[in-house]
């Protein structure tokens, strides 16, 4: 279910709420992310994630306007999983710049190498960046966002308690970690039951 302009607040309730709002979406996302090694995250994204960043943009950008405010669901509505999928946002994180732009050039094309595997079933590649391109021929961007498919099969073999890993198998970032039971059942409200 996408967010609609009558379930989110107006600036004035928003400014109001914001305080808690936030404290509960960081215990919420952090509940929804899965770290790859050192530098690289994937935050699975809900339509409680993408209202919480809606509403920051329209409070950000002073949006009020109800055409405008449209704009920005149907901008983020594409990134909430429609119970077949997980989507998710992938963090490239380095926090020295000269660090960061030397391992962006190496990793190119490090979102085509993202997936998930659940056990019994075939793995499931990341489709990247359906929005936009977002690598140049000399880097890869820090953020990058991915959808996950899921063959009837994989959700069915998930919904019956199949364990989880994710991984990348790029040539300068293997890396592959099981998911942690409270994430595995926070990211299965996300399937619709098969």
């Amino acid at each position: 279910m996408k967010p609609t302009p009558e379930s989110l607040l107006s600036l004035e309730a928003y400014a109001r709420q914001r305080a808690a709002l936030r404290a509960g979406i960081i215990a919420h996302r952090k509940l929804r992310s899965v770290h790859l090694g050192e530098h690289l995250t994937l935050q699975f994204e809900d339509e409680r994630t993408i209202r919480y960043q809606i509403q920051e943009m329209l409070r950000i950008e002073k949006i009020f306007e109800p055409a405008a405010i449209q704009d920005e669901i149907d901008a983020y509505a594409a990134l909430i999983p429609d119970g077949a999928n997980w989507k998710a946002t992938l963090l490239l994180e380095y926090p020295d710049v000269d660090q960061r732009r030397r391992e962006l050039a190496r990793l190119l094309g490090i979102e085509d190498r993202v997936y998930v595997e659940v056990a019994g079933c075939a793995r499931t590649p990341a489709i990247a960046d359906e929005d936009l391109q977002r690598e140049t021929a000399d880097k890869t961007s820090s953020v990058h966002f991915l959808r996950f498919e899921f063959a009837p099969e994989t959700v069915r073999a998930l919904q019956a308690g199949a364990a989880v890993a994710i991984g990348c198998d790029h040539p300068h970032y293997t890396v592959r970690e099981a998911v942690g039971d409270a994430t595995r059942d926070a990211l299965l409200r996300d399937l619709a039951p098969q």
